[in-house]
């Protein structure tokens, strides 16, 4: 897997699937890689070209002093983009990632074909509890935020069932930059797209896990009320459905995209 040296920042990225396929990215959740995409990638690469990258901060991407914006992240992914010469794509993203897939929508909407915003809102959280978080990870580094995540993250059952991955995430987690996930947290501080996402105008896919404490579905309704057209599915599942539910994930990701 390539890095992208970009402004003089690197850039991690993998590009897999049919020369001349559409092109679909995935983007990442705060304190995860790319590598949370490996439950897709198999349905995936038979029928797009996927770009998979790690987010701004995380994995082995630059890590530059923080804050981020939300700008700053949706033009990392533009830039990527215009690198690897490529015009029109497809995104997903989950919560962060899904953040960033709607700021693309509105900013760059003539280049994005169909958006998938999973586990995510045009708001997440509040901006004291992600700077009280920046400023927790910054002082303590990632041990408190990395024993809370599977409770975030997972169902208790899935908790139960595959404790082995679960602690495959909380690992990466750990391991996260304090400095990249701080600047992200920054981030998602002055993220607020509550206002403009009537204006999003490609096909949009809103998918929610039933039982996800961070984003909700009431985050995920208002959202579908605010996007005109938007499609809406409930999977059952926390924070990262994609891991918990992936076959009925990748199913709805598939019928969509078609």
């Amino acid at each position: 897997m390539p890095i992208l040296k970009l402004d003089g920042e690197d850039f991690f990225y993998s590009l897999d699937g049919p020369a001349g396929a559409p092109v679909l990215v995935l983007s990442n959740s705060l304190g995860t890689t790319m590598a949370m995409w490996n439950g897709q990638m198999e349905a995936l690469r038979q029928r797009y070209r996927v770009l998979r990258y790690d987010t701004r901060g995380h994995g082995r991407s630059v890590v530059s002093a923080p804050p981020y914006t939300l700008p700053m992240l949706g033009q990392d992914v533009l830039n990527l983009l215009d690198a690897l010469k490529i015009d029109k794509f497809h995104f997903c993203g989950i919560s962060m990632g899904g953040l960033t897939g709607l700021w693309l929508a509105i900013h760059a909407g003539a280049r994005l074909q169909k958006l998938v915003v999973a586990d995510s809102a045009a708001r997440i959280g509040t901006v004291v509890g992600w700077r009280a978080r920046a400023q927790l990870v910054r002082e303590s580094g990632m041990a408190e935020v990395a024993t809370g995540a599977p409770g975030r993250w997972f169902t208790p059952a899935f908790i139960a069932h595959a404790p082995g991955l679960v602690q495959q995430y909380v690992a990466s987690l750990r391991a996260c930059s304090p400095a990249g996930y701080a600047g992200c947290c920054l981030a998602l501080a002055d993220a607020d797209l509550r206002s403009e996402i009537a204006a999003i105008k490609a096909p949009t896919l809103l998918i929610t896990g039933l039982h996800d404490p961070v984003t909700t579905t009431t985050d995920a309704r208002f959202m579908r009320d605010g996007i005109a057209g938007a499609q809406y599915a409930e999977l059952e599942a926390s924070h990262l459905s994609n891991v918990e539910a992936s076959a009925d994930f990748n199913k709805l990701l598939l019928q969509f995209l078609a």
